[in-house]
This record gives C-alpha cells, sequence and structure tokens, in this order.
C-alpha cells in the first residue's frame, strides 16, 4: 500500500533561522505590513486532516469525501468553548514542521490518545517516526507549548519534558503507543521493538530525538512590519534565550533536543482565529 504520507499539504511556516544542530525557528511571516495571523490560521486547518486522521483513513480519502473527512479532524481536534487554554495550536504547528521540513511521519495520531475530544492526556504531544536510510531510525517524541510569554513556554515546556522521560511516564507511554503502530508503516518491526515492554529504556532514548517548539508572543514581531535583518536578529535574540533556558536546566546533555521556535505576533488572536475556523467546520458552517 502506498504510504499516504508520501505528500503533506504547504506550510506556512517557513524557515528563518537555523543553528545546528539543537535549534531553529520557523516563521509565518507578514502580509501587508502585519503579521500573517489569518493565513497562519487558515494554514493550520489544511494541516489537520494529516494531523488528526489515521494513515487508514487518509488512504482512502479522495474527492468524494473531502469535505467529511475534513470535518471528522475538526472535531477531533477539539470541541471544548475555552479555546483560549487549549495547546492544539501549537501541536498542529509541531507536526507541520517535523513533517514539512525534517521528514518525519506519525507513528499514532496525537488525538487518538483522548478519551473524549475535550479531554486532555499526559502523553507526548508528537510521536513521529524518521528514517536515516533504510536501516537506522529515529523516534520524535514531542512537546509543544502554545503560550503568550516565551519565559513561562520554555520552563513548562522543560518541566514537561523531564516528567516524560521518567522511568514510570515513559513505561507507561511506549503501553499505550505500541497497539497503536500502523503495521504498513515502514520498519514497523523495529518501532514495535523499541516500545515492547522487553526493549530497555534506554534503548528508546538513544534512538530519540525531542523537539520542543515554542510558539509565544514575540517582541520582534511587534516591532515590524517585513522581515529584515533587524527582525532576524532580534528573534535570534529570543531564540538564543529560550536554548539558554534548556541549557541551564541540563536538560540537552540527558537527551537529544531540537528547540523550534516560532514567534507570534499574538496568541490570543491566532488562538481565536484558529478556533473561529475550526467551529465553522464542526457547524457545518
Amino acid at each position: 500500500m502506498t504510504s499516504p504520507y508520501q505528500v503533506s499539504p504547504n506550510c506556512i511556516l517557513t524557515p528563518l533561522l537555523e543553528v545546528p544542530p539543537s535549534s531553529s525557528v520557523f516563521c509565518a511571516g507578514f502580509e501587508m505590513t502585519e503579521w500573517r495571523c489569518g493565513g497562519f490560521a487558515q494554514n493550520l486547518i489544511e494541516w489537520i486532516i494529516d494531523y488528526a486522521l489515521k494513515s487508514d483513513e487518509l488512504v482512502t480519502l479522495n474527492h468524494t469525501n473531502t469535505y467529511i473527512r475534513l470535518r471528522q479532524a475538526a472535531a477531533r481536534v477539539y470541541t471544548s468553548p475555552k479555546y483560549s487554554k487549549r495547546g492544539e495550536v501549537g501541536e498542529i504547528a509541531a507536526h507541520a514542521i517535523c513533517r514539512k521540513y525534517f521528514g518525519t511521519i506519525p507513528v499514532a495520531p496525537r488525538v487518538n490518545y483522548l478519551s473524549a475530544s475535550n479531554d486532555p492526556v499526559k502523553a507526548f504531544d508528537l510521536v513521529h517516526v524518521r528514517y536515516l536510510d533504510d536501516e537506522q531510525i529515529e523516534i520524535w517524541l514531542g512537546e509543544a507549548k502554545f503560550y503568550q510569554d516565551r519565559s513561562s513556554a520554555i520552563k513548562a515546556a522543560i518541566s514537561s519534558i523531564l516528567d516524560h522521560i521518567d522511568q514510570g511516564f515513559l513505561t507507561n507511554e511506549k503501553l499505550l503507543l505500541a497497539p497503536q503502530v500502523s503495521s504498513e508503516i515502514p520498519h514497523y518491526d523495529k518501532i514495535q521493538a523499541l516500545l515492547s515492554a522487553e526493549e530497555s529504556l534506554d534503548e528508546l532514548i538513544k534512538q530519540a530525538v525531542f523537539p520542543i517548539l515554542i510558539a509565544a508572543d514575540s517582541d520582534a514581531v511587534g516591532k515590524h512590519e517585513k522581515v529584515c535583518k533587524e527582525y532576524t536578529e532580534e528573534v535570534e535574540d529570543e531564540l538564543n534565550e529560550l536554548f539558554q533556558a534548556i541549557k541551564d536546566s541540563g536538560l540537552n546533555l540527558q537527551i537529544t533536543i531540537k528547540l523550534i521556535y516560532v514567534p507570534l505576533g499574538s496568541k490570543e488572536q491566532l488562538s481565536t482565529k484558529f478556533d473561529s475556523l475550526l467551529k465553522g467546520l464542526q457547524n457545518g458552517a
């Protein structure tokens, strides 16, 4: 069967900075002197099918059922009226960036972890696999934070990752994930072996990359009307502050981290716009 993950939507978030191998910035950019909030929200909606549907559902996607599949994906993202406290915008952005720019594919859609569409769950926000060559794979176990304040976002991300790499949590995570891995995924047997109860957690961590996405309000975005040298330099300073917090925690010495920073003009504005588009799909508007 042809993999549905051979193709993906376009991504409005484009690379602005890369500090190999540990950190990078992806930016929505500007349009008519304004930060591209509306375009960003619409692009997130384009990604919800890829984010929320299982591989067997994606395989059967075609011109006869696209609208139904889109509404199914919208219903799975969330239905809570308390959208301002939801983190799915960050999770979808992380999914899109990892798929588009790092060549990963989902091991299992995040929404499959939920007992109901409004119930958050204590699990990794992203579980993908990346194929390095015909034999080697990486498991990407991601955390996404969608906040107004950057400092609060990185502190929360570090705390979450520290909780996640606890022996008990990882053991439970493996038990949760293993039954959900699609048998059609390349190297299914290797992924299942890593997630098996018999395999040491040390082996999983050795083959894992931990992407941390921080989508938060940026001082630089608020001060500029276009991408320019000054804007890029100011965003780089914000990125460096975020990574310094990771280094201060010592987390980068324990695991392989990929810091992804998405500077926002307004978290609140983006959250409101995305929720309006999502609810429109859910209500059939």
